[in-house]
């Protein structure tokens, strides 16, 4: 292959911002532009003002009218190319993706992704009543909705990650044939290992590791959040942190001297969706699209995933992980990140995987040929992307858009309905906590004798149906109740 169309990763970069007082604090372009800096001082230098091309991953904590420009002008670059992300937690691979394959294209020689949000010192700020000297916020910025999900469950709030996942994982414990304890347990095991990857890595939000028994027990400062996850289970994205990776081709980094022991080869990877509304999913045990971009990264591994000596899992929520272990067939024991995961290293919300690869060049760069993965995803186990990095420099880019394959396997749909009588069987479910860590409500995700999928809440009384849901040796997956009408036009179940 041709150097000149051989895409490699060149330089990393990251920054961590923990200012004494918000007034102090960096704003996300700032730590972008710096990001970008240390990118290229790692690479050797000189190839910043040479950028042709820049992805910025969607950032959230300070909308800018136009952050593209305001990061250009604040790292002293003018990329010919310029494109701002959608809202992803895959995003970050997606970009790393497509700025190899514009290298292999011959369209680019020397590539930008970059990243960073500040929310510690946004909310702080905003706590404290103080104005930020920062670059004036998009006056016409619009809020998010989440319009695409079904009327139902925006009626019943299960609108949002943290009350979403845990029905994927109340679902999968009782496909997997565990006790709601037996997968606490696995999740806290997993977790802990995540925290002892941050504990080493010195651009994490927190840099000590947690015992299996310290995340699974609720306290004050670890109170319970959505069943079964308590907070420290959950991505933290009360953080200030950026991160930028140069991509470039083979034949311009060995004209700027850098040596081939440096550079961290991209192999490729695959892309897949599920349905953004998900109830129109078929069933909460797997998801087709993170199967069919995986089962790409196990063939360019010669279908053995011990080969992949790193890896980096998604880990917003443990289920994530869990799922993608289990599916490239590795021990519950295998190290699943090489950053930290969006617990402990932090989540500066859509780009924690331009952190993860930061820390996968980290790796393979100590560890030369060998194959690293990373896996992120986005939404509601929604947006799936997996990227090979390492192996040799071939040049063959594997680039596999795997939505069809995915939209085959998905089975039939239940028609979502509204109902408040007669039986219904839970499908999954989650406990929603107040902030004192009391329970709020329960929501339950029911199938109908017809087989049609509804919703139906669980009031903060009803303390038996609740135990239920909570209960520690018995998964309420396919419990029987019965429906009838609630408070607020919201059905009620009991069981």
């Amino acid at each position: 292959m041709n150097p000149e169309r051989i895409p490699v990763i060149a330089g990393i970069g990251e920054v961590k911002d923990r200012p004494s007082d918000p007034i102090l604090g960096l704003e996300p372009a700032a730590l972008m532009a710096e990001a970008l800096r240390r990118a290229d001082a790692d690479a050797g230098g000189g190839l910043l003002a040479r950028i042709d091309a820049l992805d910025v991953v969607n950032s959230v904590s300070w909308p800018y009218a136009d952050v593209l420009s305001v990061v250009c002008a604040k790292a002293g670059i003018a990329p010919r190319y310029r494109n701002y992300g959608p809202v992803g937690g895959e995003t970050p691979v997606r970009f790393l993706h497509e700025a190899a394959e514009r290298i292999a294209r011959g369209e680019s020689s020397i590539a930008a992704v970059c990243g960073a949000e500040a929310q510690h010192t946004a909310a702080a700020a905003a706590r404290r009543g103080i104005d930020l000297p920062w670059t004036e916020k998009d006056p016409n910025a619009v809020p998010r909705n989440r319009d695409y999900l079904a009327p139902l469950v925006r009626r019943h709030g299960i609108d949002m990650p943290i009350r979403v996942y845990p029905l994927y994982e109340n679902a999968t414990q009782a496909a997997w044939g565990q006790t709601p304890a037996e997968g606490q347990r696995e999740s806290t095991r997993l977790w802990s290992l995540f925290s002892s990857v941050a504990a080493e890595n010195p651009d994490s939000w927190l840099t000590r590791r947690f015992a299996p028994e310290e995340i699974a027990t609720a306290s004050p400062t670890n109170r319970m959040i959505a069943w079964p996850y308590p907070k420290l289970m959950t991505a933290n994205p009360l953080v200030n942190q950026g991160a930028a990776v140069l991509v470039i081709s083979l034949a311009a980094a060995r004209a700027a001297g850098i040596p081939d022991h440096r550079l961290i080869p991209i192999q490729g990877g695959a892309a897949a969706g599920e349905p953004l509304d998900y109830m129109q999913r078929d069933q909460f045990v797997h998801a087709h699209a993170q199967d069919v971009v995986l089962e790409v990264a196990l063939d360019m591994a010669g279908g053995d995933a011990s080969r992949f000596a790193h890896r980096e899992f998604y880990s917003c929520f443990p289920v994530v992980p869990k799922m993608a272990r289990r599916k490239l067939g590795l021990a519950e024991d295998t190290l699943p990140t090489v950053a930290g995961g969006l617990t402990f290293h932090g989540a500066p919300l859509n780009n924690y995987m331009l952190h993860a690869a930061c820390g996968m060049v980290r790796a393979l760069r100590g560890d030369t040929g060998a194959l690293g993965l990373l896996y992120g995803q986005g939404g509601f186990v929604t947006k799936h992307r997996s990227l090979v990095l390492g192996g040799d420099m071939s040049g063959i880019l594997t680039s596999r858009d795997m939505q069809g394959v995915a939209d085959a396997r998905r089975g039939p749909v239940p028609a979502t309905v509204d109902a408040d009588a007669g039986s219904a069987t839970v499908e999954t479910h989650t406990v929603v906590f107040k902030t004192d860590g009391t329970p709020d409500f329960g929501a339950v995700l029911l199938r109908l004798p017809n087989g049609d999928r509804t919703m139906a809440r669980v009031p903060a009384e009803d303390t038996a149906t609740l135990a239920v849901l909570m209960h520690p040796g018995q998964s309420a997956v396919g419990r029987s109740g019965v429906l009838s009408p609630g408070r607020d036009g919201l059905a009620a179940w009991t069981a």
